[in-house]
């Protein structure tokens, strides 16, 4: 059995351990906070421009149909093509100590890589774990477009920019077949989903028809190739901001969640200890007051 002075050093332990938690779960609260208004303000616009975007390819799609499209490299960002390779853009947190958030999103990236097998592709990794996993993967028909690292909890729209060029040109230059984004959205405090969404080609409005008649009354100014050309790459890169504000609060709520967990069982565990400590404190006097009550005995007989 341990000894007092062994007690009283995993209590000291425990409750070092539980301060740090307590410490890092605040630290956690408070960015979580300024992460969370950031990426409220960043939705609505990311959404409209989405829908937009959404629109104008179900017109382009229109378009081609009929045969009225204009050649344009910028048309690409709305074709389906086949058989090129396939993007991946991995967004996990650069530090661990929150719970599940990066092994789901690596087992994610692992299924999504399984289905490829055989077919060459490119990675972006954003994070330094699934950075760190990915180049342990890296090999013949795995090739990095770019990486970024330690740009948590503090994302600018310049990390989204650095990601989009390099993304966008990647697909305009090497024939690829679709990018893919894998990242955690924000939800709730309690809650974040994982989402596995493709980024380009720029998906049609699914289950609805466009009123193409409706956006047919106005004019483009200036004309459509010039519009796209100058909408395109930001939508893009609208979708890469929000996508990273995104995943900062959803990790700092993972994180905010797990030092909780973890400041509970430590204040669980120091009880459990101060318990152990307190009945082994009461057996020692026990025996040593039965052993002298025995001697008393033993001197009187």
């Amino acid at each position: 059995m341990p000894s007092l002075r062994e007690i009283h050093r995993k209590i000291k332990s425990v409750k070092s351990t539980e301060q740090i938690t307590k410490a890092m779960k605040m630290v956690a609260a408070a960015r979580m906070r300024k992460s969370q208004q950031a990426i409220l303000a960043a939705r609505p616009f990311a959404s409209r421009m989405e829908q937009l975007a959404k629109d104008l390819a179900a017109i382009e799609a229109g378009a081609r149909a009929e045969g009225l499209a204009e050649s344009s490299a910028v048309h690409s960002f709305f074709e389906k093509r086949t058989g090129g390779p396939a993007a991946l853009i991995l967004v996990t947190a650069d530090k661990g100590l929150c719970g599940a958030f990066n092994s789901n999103l690596i087992r994610a990236a692992i299924g999504w890589l399984k289905a490829r097998a055989g077919r060459k592709v490119y990675v972006a990794a954003v994070g330094r774990k699934g950075r760190d996993f990915l180049h342990r993967l890296r090999g013949h028909d795995l090739e990095f477009l770019t990486e970024l690292a330690g740009i948590f909890p503090k994302v600018q729209f310049s990390h989204a920019e650095l990601l989009g060029r390099a993304v966008i040109e990647a697909y305009e230059t090497k024939g690829l077949a679709s990018v893919t984004l894998i990242y955690n959205e924000f939800k709730s405090v309690a809650s974040q989903n994982l989402v596995e969404t493709t980024l380009l080609p720029i998906p049609s409005p699914q289950g609805k028809s466009v009123d193409e008649t409706a956006i047919a009354e106005y004019g483009f100014e200036p004309p459509r190739p010039q519009l796209l050309a100058a909408l395109l790459p930001r939508f893009v890169k609208a979708q890469l901001y929000r996508v990273l504000l995104e995943s900062q609060a959803a990790e700092l709520a993972a994180r905010m969640n797990a030092m909780d967990a973890a400041s509970n069982n430590a204040n669980e565990l120091r009880q459990s200890l101060n318990l152990g400590l307190n009945r082994k404190r009461q057996a020692i006097i026990t025996r040593e007051i039965a052993e002298l009550v025995g001697g008393a005995e033993a001197l009187a007989s």
